[in-house]
């Protein structure tokens, strides 16, 4: 029978026979927060708060709510210091830690044949081949994740925490279709799991991602439809479902059976989708469910307007992202300067896919006098793919597409297009190696606002 506390594991009841989550290793200190306060630093170890060891963030927010706090925390020299405060209920340490999960990530149990993990060269690093299918991510940052994978005492912490919305990649709602989309017979309970939410008040966002062929068509409207029967009644399971086009790179295995989406095929899904967005907003007042983007770039159709994506539930998940950056450019270039103090030629980077949606906000720049922006919507040959967007663009992507270019007096490069935190592209290539091979001085911009004083020389 599983016993675990609700948040973490209680340090005097082990005995040594239970595997101790690592302790949390602090990353950063906010200047005058509690943990400022006590002394605490980067490197410090947090061991236990009120003799229980946290799992993870989430088992942490949950501790340090209470008023009455004892800490025990671990130098890097291994001395440990017990400390005893209280505070208000609703404030915070001010510690950010290097992990998010202490007791390792619960990777994904499925061998879908359009995971993007497996379709990547072998060599790089080990990061990119973990495959994450874990409920704690899912809750803290809006990672997808199947419910394949999760144990009874996962099950029953999602109750007992209240660890709702989770994002759930769906795919589909047919038990058979999905267990084969998945390659994994567990697969098939999805139904039973969305009513578990559903009895319990607690919610999803769904993701289905259209494979040409093998859940597009019928069986798309279909689970669009079983998703929708969730959506109902004063707390619906499901809030809202992403519909995403799969992504195919050169490196996918062979005889997968897998065919990339097409103009055609991605003008069909629109119009499908686009029909049942109709009946969901009479039933629900909502659209429900949503094209990503990319749909519509690949489709060669304008994309929705800003109010058609409601309160962007999925923009993470390329939902409404692209239009919200446009919005955000119109604003940063509604306001210009008629001309500059002095001539300034400067170049900007971003995935093929994107770049004609981008050359009006461009075409507003070089209306500047003495200002010219050269748009360089560049395909990806890493990938095998000549529609992509910026975040994909490799190291190797660039070198390879501005070779020869004149890029002028300095290279905007979206930082999308480097690992969060860290300057390395998706290829495993350094930054400054890259920008070190480039005919021009590389400036790292991040968002409209950014993107525009670039341009501008501020």
């Amino acid at each position: 029978m599983w016993n675990e506390p609700s948040a973490g594991v209680v340090l005097a009841e082990t005995n040594g026979e239970v595997r101790l989550p690592a302790p949390a290793v602090v990353d950063r200190v906010e200047p005058d927060s509690i943990g400022d306060e006590l002394g605490i630093q980067p490197g410090d170890r947090l061991l236990s708060i009120n003799g229980v060891r946290p799992r993870d963030l989430i088992d942490l927010q949950f501790l340090v709510g209470e008023e009455e706090l004892c800490l025990e925390v671990q130098d890097p020299d291994g001395s440990v210091h017990r400390v005893e405060l209280e505070k208000d209920a609703d404030e915070g340490l001010g510690l950010a830690f290097t992990e998010a999960l202490f007791d390792g990530l619960k990777q994904c149990n499925n061998a879908c044949p359009f995971c993007f993990i497996d379709q990547q060269p072998p060599g790089h690093r080990r990061s990119l081949y973990v495959k994450d299918d874990d409920y704690r991510l899912s809750f803290l940052y809006g990672s997808y994740l199947t419910l394949t994978n999760l144990s009874a005492a996962d099950w029953q912490r999602i109750e007992q925490q209240r660890l709702s919305p989770l994002f759930v990649s769906v795919h589909a709602t047919n038990p058979e279709l999905r267990s084969q989309l998945l390659v994994n017979p567990r697969a098939a309970l999805l139904l039973e799991q969305l009513a578990w939410f559903q009895q319990r008040q607690l919610q999803i966002h769904a993701q289905v991602v259209v494979c040409p062929g093998r859940n597009d068509g019928e069986a798309l409207e279909q689970t669009l439809r079983d998703l929708s029967d969730f959506a109902g009644g004063e707390w619906p399971a499901v809030l809202s479902a992403a519909v995403v086009p799969v992504g195919l790179t050169r490196y996918r295995p062979d005889g997968d059976g897998l065919v990339p989406v097409d103009r055609s095929c991605a003008q069909r899904v629109i119009a499908q989708v686009e029909a049942l967005q109709e009946g969901f907003r009479e039933r629900f007042g909502s659209r429900f469910a949503w094209l990503s983007d990319e749909w519509y770039l690949m489709a060669g159709y304008p994309l929705p307007d800003r109010a058609d994506y409601e309160d962007l539930p999925q923009e993470g998940n390329g939902v409404g992202s692209i239009r919200s950056f446009l919005e955000a450019m119109d604003e940063a270039t509604s306001d210009l300067p008629a001309a500059l103090a002095a001539p300034r030629r400067v170049s900007w980077v971003v995935g093929q896919l994107v770049a004609e949606a981008l050359q009006p906000a461009v075409d507003r720049l070089n209306q500047v006098e003495g200002l010219e922006v050269l748009l360089k919507g560049l395909p990806s040959p890493y990938w095998g793919q000549d529609q992509v967007v910026t975040g994909l663009l490799t190291g190797s992507d660039l070198l390879e597409g501005l070779e020869g270019a004149e890029l002028g007096d300095e290279l905007l490069l979206p930082a999308v297009m480097l690992r969060q935190g860290e300057p390395i592209f998706l290829d495993d290539q350094p930054f400054e190696a890259v920008a070190a091979q480039l005919k021009s001085p590389v400036r790292l911009v991040h968002g409209a606002d950014d993107i525009v004083a670039a341009c501008l020389g501020d």
